[in-house]
């Protein structure tokens, strides 16, 4: 039974759900991405922002702190000087929603001041303190994501259902309206190969959580352990787990390769919800 998730307004832009599969374009202002796609200047994030709407990204999603496991931290102030001028520069003139990829609540909320619509913590909520706090008091959209980094789980998908409720009710709790949520199975965090797949290849059983559904497999190592590549080289093994992912549920794809990836959504949202013309 499909479920009516409604509609979430991310800035100006009214996103419906089950319509369509919505692109979030991935900006890297941080120089050791693993992926090798970090934007050295604020002049070269915004050119490949702009590049990444015209080739249909529905959202820019910005950070400048790599996630990698074996990444160094930097601190919120060195963050803030990453971020916070590309927000500056591209809210309300890329013509789609900014959003910001941060675990530290003092980072979103400067990336919120500057214009940033959408917050993305993929800390399980964890690694910083306050941020549902601060989506509830903004009535800000919040990507909630199930991370297993600091707690491995046998039983995978169990572990990231029973995760995601449980920050679901914090949120809800802590002010966010339910329409403002967005769940991510967090692909990549805390979880081998082998259940990367696996969430993948179950993702419908998170629709019964009733929420939109954000998967971001974009050239992660899981991709590259499979077809022994480097980052670099996992254009197709992106494309099929975004594919298959639409298939089974996933209603916004984080993407490197927005040009690519729009054309596997289009032909997999014509399979799946039918030809629209």
């Amino acid at each position: 039974m499909q479920i009516d998730r409604g509609v979430t307004r991310i800035g100006d832009t009214d996103f419906r759900w089950g319509s369509r599969t919505y692109i979030m374009g991935i900006i890297n202002v941080s120089p050791d991405s693993f992926s090798g796609d970090g934007q050295p200047t604020l002049k070269a994030a915004m050119e490949w922002a702009k590049q990444m709407v015209d080739e249909g990204a529905d959202i820019i999603d910005v950070g400048g702190e790599s996630t990698r496991p074996d990444s160094q931290p930097i601190t919120p102030e060195e963050e803030i000087a990453r971020v916070v001028p590309f927000v500056e520069r591209a809210a309300g003139k890329i013509g789609v929603p900014i959003s910001v990829d941060t675990y530290k609540t003092v980072v979103a909320r400067r990336a919120m001041e500057a214009g940033a619509d959408l917050l993305n913590d993929v800390s399980g909520l964890t690694w910083g303190t306050g941020m549902i706090e601060l989506a509830g008091k903004k009535n800000a959209p919040i990507v909630i994501t199930s991370n297993q980094r600091d707690n491995p789980a046998q039983d995978i998908m169990n572990a990231v259902i029973g995760q995601l409720r449980e920050l679901m009710e914090k949120a809800m709790k802590a002010g966010v309206r339910p329409e403002n949520i967005i769940i991510d199975p967090g692909v990549g965090f805390g979880k081998t190969v082998e259940q990367n797949l696996e969430i993948v290849r179950r993702l419908d059983e998170l629709k019964v959580m009733g929420r939109p559904i954000l998967l971001g497999t974009s050239r992660k190592s899981f991709i590259g352990v499979v077809l022994d590549a480097p980052p670099q080289e996992r254009l197709e093994g992106t494309a099929a787990t975004t594919a298959i992912g639409i298939s089974k549920g996933a209603d916004i794809v984080r993407v490197h390769d927005v040009k690519q990836m729009k054309l596997i959504a289009k032909m997999s949202d014509a399979v799946i919800r039918g030809m629209k013309r």
